[in-house]
């Protein structure tokens, strides 16, 4: 019987000890940069909104943390992800390596920015 997620705390708890605390960092970096975002489940993922609209999500693998910052925050930040394995609007970090959390969050903070400019 397959089970709906619906917090990112149910989402987080399929994961060893280790991914779930990598994902803990990622989740509380995303929150302090972007404190008035929405945190749900969208797509079998964490999500975060503002205004309704999207600005990053996150994804547990077995190797990997998945971040999806829509087209426009990969974009603005090409050069400092490029270390990185990426795929169409995703990049993956390595979870055998720190995970990069200024990176994460200057790429928060810029989808919010991006969001408001676009309410206005």
């Amino acid at each position: 019987m397959k089970t709906t997620i619906r917090t990112v705390d149910e989402y987080m708890q399929g994961f060893p000890a280790e991914t779930q605390e990598l994902m803990q960092q990622v989740r509380k970096t995303i929150r302090e940069a972007v404190p008035e975002a929405e945190e749900s489940i969208s797509y079998g993922m964490p999500a975060y909104k503002l205004n309704g609209k999207p600005l990053v999500y996150f994804a547990g693998y077995k190797n990997h943390i998945g971040f999806y910052a829509t087209p426009t925050g990969h974009e603005a930040f090409a050069a400092e992800l490029s270390s990185y394995k990426q795929g169409k609007g995703s990049v993956q970090f390595p979870i055998d390596e720190p995970m990069p959390l200024g990176l994460i969050e200057r790429i928060s903070r810029f989808r919010a920015h991006e969001n408001l400019l676009k309410r206005k």
